[in-house]
């Protein structure tokens, strides 16, 4: 393949240096389109579309490593070489300390080797920038990596008597974490609490913040605080560190009475969990209160009785039931959940796997991958249907 023509910036106040830089490169046969500034302060005016900048240390308006310096604040991705008369080893040292890929002395370089300084310091700007890029997805896949321990904890139980199986999936760009929640605490022998929640938005502080709320709530369950004011609690926790006034989140928290073979359903804001019971699947008929963070009101608590002790609560964040379903602009939403449930194939699917199969079948509908964070918990006794 033919080189890459070469787009350079000579910032060069002599005239007859300026020629004799034109003059080598076409010496040695090099594609490349010549820009010429004669300041610093024009050569800011012409950085547009330039591969490399070719900088004079001895400038009307720039002298020496402070001409360097200002020049490499405006460079962007442009590769930045210094060509002076100065013979000075410790000058070109410290040239490229500072940013600059070459150092190049005029009168010991011709125009081969010239082509070659240039075409090799654009490659190393290149091999820079990929490395930084690298960099910086390392940073976010760590971050995202103690978010997630946060975010989506070990379930705090010892008993026997159900199984709980966890399901995330991030919709965000580079797999990165968002603001949905989960929990799970046992407290004595047969009290079960859960928790699903869903902070709004998709930035890094609703990643954390979706943290502090699941801290808060598990340490508010571990201290015994009556059911009726956790929620109170959290949202007090959630208006004091959101960083602006419109953020809110959506719970639903169940408190299962394990010996009883009962729930009670508290939803603020937050879709009805599904049972699956007796073969069938519907939404849980409980009250909804209204988001947490709008207006401080009391989430109402619903009772439910599980009949028998086959069956499965499952717990989720909108963003399973946010997708189309391929039939216009229509959503899946709760029902749609419960006749993906109901299919023949989800009765043969095994109660761990149940979630990523409801992801991948809301996946088909919506023809692709879903836009939203979505977090699962499925909460299994017996045969769990």
């Amino acid at each position: 393949m033919a080189p890459e023509r070469l787009r350079i910036l000579l910032v060069e106040d002599d005239e007859g240096d300026a020629f004799l830089v034109r003059e080598l490169l076409a010496e040695a046969g090099a594609s490349f389109d010549l820009r010429i500034a004669t300041s610093l302060r024009e050569a800011r005016t012409m950085m547009r579309g330039v591969q490399c900048v070719l900088l004079d240390l001895g400038l009307p308006d720039a002298e020496g490593i402070d001409g360097l310096r200002k020049l490499l604040g405006v460079a962007g991705s442009a590769a930045v070489c210094v060509l002076t008369g100065r013979s000075d080893e410790h000058l070109g040292v410290q040239a490229v300390a500072e940013g600059a890929q070459d150092y190049l002395v005029k009168g010991q370089v011709d125009g081969v080797l010239l082509v070659r300084a240039l075409r090799y310091a654009v490659e190393r700007k290149r091999a820079d920038e990929n490395a930084q890029r690298l960099r910086e997805v390392e940073l976010r896949q760590a971050e995202s990596a103690r978010l997630e321990r946060g975010l989506l904890p070990q379930p705090l139980m010892q008993t026997t008597k159900v199984a709980v199986h966890t399901f995330y999936r991030s919709g965000r760009a580079m797999g990165l974490l968002g603001g949905d929640f989960f929990d799970v605490v046992q407290v004595g022998d047969s009290k079960l609490h859960v928790i699903v929640g869903d902070v709004c938005g998709h930035s890094v502080d609703e990643a954390a913040l979706g943290v502090e709320l699941r801290v808060a709530w598990r340490a508010l369950v571990l201290a015994g605080v009556p059911e009726n004011y956790v929620l109170a609690a959290l949202e007090q926790v959630l208006m004091t560190e959101r960083r602006a006034r419109e953020v809110f989140a959506t719970v639903a928290m169940v408190s299962l009475d394990l010996a009883g073979n009962r729930a009670t359903v508290r939803l603020a804001g937050h879709p009805p969990p599904v049972l699956l019971s007796g073969g069938a699947a519907a939404p849980v008929t409980a009250r909804t209160g209204i988001v947490l963070g709008v207006r401080p009101t009391p989430t109402p608590a619903t009772d439910v009785e599980f009949s028998g002790d086959d069956w499965s609560l499952l717990m989720y964040t909108d963003g399973l039931i946010e997708g189309h379903t391929g039939e216009g602009n229509e959503r899946l939403d709760v029902e749609g959940l419960c006749g993906l449930l109901s299919e023949p194939a989800a009765k043969d699917v095994p109660l761990a796997a149940l979630p990523a199969w409801l992801v991948g079948r809301a996946e088909q509908g919506n023809g692709g991958p879903l836009a939203d964070d979505v977090a699962m918990l499925l909460i299994s006794r017996g045969g769990g249907r």
